[in-house]
């Protein structure tokens, strides 16, 4: 068993910035990055909107410099999966992985993220980043001029369709129902713009791609005729929800209806000494600059509060007896 003062659970942006704020703290973290290092940002084409970067960054690119920035100032890592913590008879805190190590750690940041919720069709995986996106705000630029279809009735989908129509000609919008379930101000302004169409009661049920390897088209189903058809597109936007990596926390960690942590305004859950951030405890922003900024609050109340520990300690510590 290897004892830790931090050990933050996660590397995407958000447990790398943690981790950078952790090392010049000189706390010496551990990441455990989990299966899939640089959360979904890894799998960005590009990212544009993330300031310092005018030409844009390549999401892997981006992920390297996290990595590499921490690391620099003594952020260490394993690469390992995070399979229980116990926090019962803490702090320190037990956590468990799923290669059968064991830690104790005084703090924990928990920044394992949220995963898009996935139609489970196929062309989906191998399309993904070839004109399958979870994400329009950091895609639909590539998108200029041409058509998409977005995945989804609620309110992310018809937020992210409209943006989409900043760049997009067309904008189909594919649900499985006859009515939308997003807010009426969003289907309001939906319904009134000229680029946006819907196609109701219908299911993506297969992706395609062209001799280039990249989007060209889509097989649907209408749900109540059963008739399948062809659409011809340049994109699938999907936004059927998203699914936070909590698992690991359930019956540990106080959670909303829908999974994700939540925390007080010092990032902090209902448990002294676990702090949250990224997209794990945010189910409206999801930006990578969002979670950089949640990651630095993270680590700073962590910060803080293991100071505080160590002042308290030498306070309850006896004075030492002349002569022993």
């Amino acid at each position: 068993m290897t004892h830790e003062k931090i050990i933050i659970i996660g590397a995407g942006p958000a447990g790398y910035t943690a981790a950078l704020y952790a090392a010049r703290a000189n706390l010496e973290p551990l990441v455990i990055t989990g299966d899939k290092p640089g959360g979904q940002v890894s799998i960005t084409h590009i990212v544009e909107n993330y300031p310092g970067f005018p030409d844009g960054i390549g999401g892997p690119e981006m992920v390297q410099l996290f990595h590499d920035q921490a690391e620099k100032f003594g952020t260490r890592y394993s690469y390992d999966l995070v399979s229980s913590i116990e926090v019962d008879e803490g702090p320190p805190y037990t956590v468990k992985t799923e290669i059968g190590e064991t830690y104790t750690a005084d703090a924990l940041i928990v920044t394992t993220g949220a995963s898009p919720r996935l139609l489970n069709i196929p062309g989906e995986e191998a399309l993904t980043g070839k004109g399958v996106s979870y994400c329009a705000t950091c895609d639909g630029f590539f998108f200029k001029g041409k058509d998409v279809v977005v995945v989804g009735g609620g309110d992310s989908a018809i937020e992210e369709g409209l943006f989409l129509t900043k760049f997009a000609s067309r904008v189909r919008v594919i649900h499985r129902r006859d009515k939308l379930r997003a807010k009426p101000i969003l289907q309001e302004r939906a319904f009134d713009n000229e680029k946006m169409e819907f196609v109701w009661d219908t299911v993506v049920e297969e992706i395609f791609a062209g001799e280039n390897g990249v989007v060209n088209g889509v097989r649907v189903r209408n749900v109540k005729t059963d008739e399948t058809t062809r659409l011809d597109t340049d994109g699938v936007f999907i936004f059927i929800g998203h699914i936070p990596n909590s698992w690991p926390f359930e019956g540990k960690l106080e959670m909303d209806d829908n999974g994700y942590l939540i925390t007080d305004d010092h990032m902090q859950t209902n448990v002294e000494g676990i702090f949250a951030a990224g997209e794990i405890q945010d189910p409206v922003w999801k930006q990578v600059a969002t979670s950089v900024g949640q990651g630095t609050a993270a680590a700073m109340a962590a910060t803080e509060y293991l100071a505080a520990k160590e002042h308290e300690q030498k306070v309850r510590r006896p004075a030492a007896v002349p002569g022993d």
